[in-house]
């Protein structure tokens, strides 16, 4: 059975979802994709979602989502290293895209229409509008096979992003496997068989795209809006009788600015469960949703290489302000400190995790990089932190760089890379700095050439047509001279640590 989904004023049965997604899988099929195949997403939330979620399950095939803001270059790389064969795109993101589809891909085009995709035609692209296709094709009548997911890509510590490629479980093993992973839903994300769950976050993101693969399979009903929209969700959560939703901090960072008069005409009480992941929460923030929600807020340390690791419970925060929890059920963490020893309660080092109520994985085309992250098959995303003497979880800092900014993972060396291309740029930095809202912002310190002078405004101009909107820095410095350590290497941290100064947490 599926979970009835609404959307809008879009309301499809759990029949239904399921037909629409046995329906993709047999086209999918039919195009000639086998099991193991990559199809590439790029939607925004929209219904078509659940489409890819059951056909993907039913034939076998990953999904590759693509963040719709990209440009096409950073889109481009995507395409190409999954090797995905179909893309499923809104038709008006199509045009901007066109130029990097690899040849012969099938593009499926929604919220089009017949003459769109039939105006697009005549490249190497086979270009198709989604609904009338969709409803020419019949159900998967193909052998059963083991269910895939999302193949998610992620740069981890550095460099280009890497596609986390998870094992197929044999179906001999799947229902042992499937009651181990829900059990770790439950506890991690608060989706349970029979729940009502609410999605307003991106689903091209990793843990949305867990929410909503759980709950269209468990739960009684699935609300999905477009984007987040404050009062909207308390409406929602009112309306649908919610008891489960997905929110990362900034949004509640904007639920709290609600005036008090907005946030009391709505009834919460049906809210049972709140799952956050993506970036970690406030101390502060946190205290006061849960004097607004009640004991519903659960914190989850997860990566999509690892999975969902630990949950700090809504009495965990209270007792413990800034844990990211314990390990959930056979999860396991360990702390190693750069000499490879554990280190002792308290101690600082590198967080290492395993979670083996997933599959293993490596990074498509790139297992070497899979191999230098693990430890006794335990991984490490360069996360700093501590156990506390009760196993609790603490994560003080990365020792990467990356930046998670309004739980969007933003990766510097790319940015790096970019801005260093500048006019009159001899050398720069980009780091995370504090943002009340989002947690971090980018902040970019740039020397320039001898004899030149640079316009910050001017530089951040230029590196909006180069970049998505969210990979460009707020701010930028000019610096007579960037600190550098006894190596000669670029002392970002020196930089960085003068805006953490003062703070309780630096992530």
């Amino acid at each position: 059975m599926a979970a009835d989904l609404w959307f809008e004023s879009l309301h499809r049965t759990g029949t239904e979802v399921l037909d629409r997604g046995n329906r993709l899988a047999g086209g999918l099929r039919r195009l000639g994709l086998e099991e193991g195949a990559v199809v590439a997403v790029m939607l925004r939330n929209d219904p078509v979602f659940a489409d890819v979620v059951f056909a993907c399950r039913t034939a076998g095939v990953y999904y590759c989502p693509i963040n719709w803001h990209f440009t096409p270059e950073e889109a481009r790389f995507l395409l190409e290293d999954s090797s995905a064969r179909v893309l499923i795109i809104e038709a008006d993101l199509f045009p901007s895209m066109r130029e990097v589809i690899p040849a012969g891909m099938t593009v499926l085009t929604v919220n089009g229409s017949d003459a769109d995709a039939t105006a697009a035609t005549g490249t190497a692209t086979i270009t198709i509008a989604y609904e009338p296709w969709l409803a020419t094709q019949s159900p998967y009548d193909g052998p059963r096979v083991a269910p895939r997911g999302h193949l998610a890509y992620t740069s981890g510590t550095t460099g280009r992003p890497k596609g986390v490629l998870r094992s197929a479980v044999p179906l001999g093993e799947l229902e042992d496997q499937t009651a181990r992973m829900r059990s770790v839903v439950a506890k991690a994300i608060g989706i349970v068989p029979g729940c009502r769950a609410l999605m307003s976050a991106p689903l091209y993101h990793s843990a949305p795209g867990v929410f909503i693969q759980n709950a269209l399979q468990m739960a009684e009903r699935l609300v999905l809006t477009p984007r987040f929209d404050a009062e909207q969700v308390l409406a929602l959560v009112e309306k649908h009788r919610i008891d489960v939703l997905y929110l990362v901090p900034i949004m509640y960072v904007r639920l709290l600015k609600l005036p008090p008069e907005v946030r009391a005409r709505y009834d919460l009480s049906s809210i049972r469960f709140v799952a956050s992941t993506g970036s970690p929460c406030a101390p502060e923030v946190k205290r006061a949703m849960l004097d607004w929600f009640g004991p519903v807020i659960h914190e989850t340390y997860a990566s999509s290489e690892a999975g969902m690791v630990t949950v700090a419970t809504p009495e965990d925060a209270a007792e413990r302000p800034g844990t990211a929890g314990r390990p959930v059920d056979a999860a396991s963490v360990r702390i190693i400190d750069e000499s490879g020893r554990p280190c002792a309660p308290g101690e600082v080092g590198l967080v290492y995790v395993r979670q083996p109520a997933y599959p293993d994985f490596t990074y498509l085309n790139n297992d070497a990089a899979r191999r230098t992250i693990d430890v006794d098959g335990r991984v490490t995303l360069g996360d700093m932190g501590y156990l506390d003497a009760d196993g609790y979880l603490f994560i003080c800092d990365r020792a990467s760089d990356m930046v998670i900014s309004g739980g969007v993972n933003i990766y510097p060396a790319e940015i790096e890379h970019e801005l260093v291309r500048y006019p009159g740029v001899a050398d720069c930095v980009v780091f995370g700095v504090p943002d009340d809202e989002y947690g971090e912002r980018l902040h970019g310190v740039i020397q320039p050439m001898a004899g030149t002078t640079l316009d910050p405004v001017a530089v951040i101009d230029w590196m909006r047509g180069r970049l998505s909107g969210f990979k460009v820095p707020r701010t930028i410095e000019i610096v007579a001279q960037l600190p550098r350590d006894e190596t000669g290497k670029l002392a970002k941290r020196r930089l960085r640590d003068q805006h953490w100064a003062g703070r309780q947490r630096r992530v």
